[in-house]
């Protein structure tokens, strides 16, 4: 398959040390994100409520009652 540029916004940081990178370095990078686009992109997306579902289920089963959420909640707050 052919590479097809695309031109994305990354903070400063990002920016700089890709553009230090030697050409090498650079290809490595180039094909991370590409990888990395695919994997997230290819994923289907949950609605928020089954992923809150499961959060909650993950939280049940570790122990943490509604009530210990809600105290860490007002802590945090």
């Amino acid at each position: 398959m052919a590479n097809v540029p695309i031109t994305i916004e990354v903070d400063a940081e990002a920016a700089e040390t890709f553009t230090a990178a030697s050409p090498e370095e650079r290809k490595k990078i180039e094909l991370l994100l590409s990888i990395h686009l695919k994997n997230i992109t290819s994923k289907p997306v949950r609605p928020l409520k089954q992923v809150m579902d499961d959060l909650g289920a993950q939280a049940a089963a570790s122990g943490l009652t509604p009530e210990i959420l809600e105290s860490i909640f007002r802590k945090s707050v």
